[in-house]
């Protein structure tokens, strides 16, 4: 197995500390992670991929762990972190390379492949599903259940705490710093089948006043070792607390920037390399399998196979071996010439 390496790199615009793992001529496979994470929310993946034939990267996206953090909004718009990963992807050398995305990490990589195609071989994404309009909750919005989200009750459906961020920033940043440890606990937990059918708690944080019941902090709960272990928690709280919660919350103050950018993609949005998507059965606020959500990408992307993973959000760490399984059976499928190992 080949060992894990930390690394920085720096330019004139951007710090990206990064982990990779592989031979350093292998084809690329850039893993990019999402809202509150790490790059080691990639870790059942790196070495997997690198035994693979790949060499397999892993970002500490702006605001986060040890790459660069901004002290203004408009620093964490999807532009600045796609040109982020732009220079990561000159920086290792390759023209172009295979995108993984989860989270806020799927529209960044989407956002990628729509604007600068030929950078990509292909793109994955775990969750999030590809909208070419662009993801902010004007486009999310209309796509709502609203069997499930009367509109008098939740105008926003699942995507009510976006509003909250965009209304109540500081209040919100401040539950989740008011003790991160417990944050981490409360938010990075395993899926269940009991939640189907029911209101995302993300629906409710508008109505209540904030996150966690609008009791000001997160409630202490047990840590669920079934996603995490206690280095893997650790690591998270200590990047957390170091850098606060701006950051990471910033990425959802961008919606009329994000969605200027995505007009200006190529090909009108369309996106005709391999496409990857994995629906989360049991993520309940990024709800693909029942609900229209996903339908726009169906449209939009020429070339897109879909599996249905049974996890919840955090799907790369609870279930690695089904999501491992799913992207190496698509390399394998749609990007044989890629996968050279």
């Amino acid at each position: 197995m080949f060992p894990v390496v930390e690394n920085i790199l720096k330019t004139d615009r951007h710090k990206t500390f990064y982990l990779a793992c592989g031979v350093e001529d292998a084809p690329l496979m850039i893993f990019v992670h999402g809202w509150p994470e790490l790059a080691i929310s990639w870790r059942h993946q790196l070495p997997c991929f690198a035994d693979l034939g790949f060499r397999a990267v892993a970002p500490d996206m702006r605001g986060y762990g040890r790459s660069s953090v901004y002290s203004r909004h408009e620093d964490y718009a999807l532009e600045q972190s796609v040109a982020d990963l732009i220079e990561l992807l000159d920086a290792l050398g390759g023209e172009k390379a295979i995108w993984v995305g989860h989270d806020w990490g799927s529209p960044v990589v989407s956002s990628l492949a729509s604007h600068h195609p030929e950078r990509c071989f292909g793109v994955a994404n775990l969750c999030v599903p590809y909208l070419a309009r662009g993801f902010a909750p004007q486009t999310l919005i209309p796509l709502v259940d609203r069997s499930l989200y009367p509109d008098a009750q939740f105008p926003a459906g699942q995507w009510e705490y976006q509003l909250f961020y965009e209304e109540s920033f500081d209040k919100a940043r401040a539950a989740f710093e008011a003790n991160v440890s417990n944050t981490v606990k409360a938010l990075i937990r395993k899926g269940s089948a009991s939640g189907k059918g029911k209101p995302s708690r993300t629906a409710h944080v508008r109505r209540d006043g904030g996150w966690f019941g609008g009791k000001g902090q997160a409630p202490e709960v047990p840590m669920d070792t079934d996603v995490l272990t206690p280095a893997d928690f650790d690591t998270y709280v200590a990047a957390l607390e170091r850098n606060g919660f701006f950051g990471p919350d910033s990425w959802y103050m961008n919606s009329a920037r994000n969605l200027e950018f995505a007009r200006q993609a190529v090909h009108g949005g369309v996106l005709s390399l391999p496409v990857l998507f994995l629906h989360g059965e049991y993520d309940y606020t990024c709800e693909t399998v029942a609900s229209r959500l996903a339908d726009p990408m169906r449209k939009d992307c020429r070339n897109l196979t879909e599996v249905i993973v049974p996890s919840g959000h955090w799907m790369a760490q609870e279930k690695p071996a089904a999501v491992n399984a799913a992207l190496a059976k698509w390399l394998a499928v749609q990007l044989p010439e890629v996968w050279v190992a």
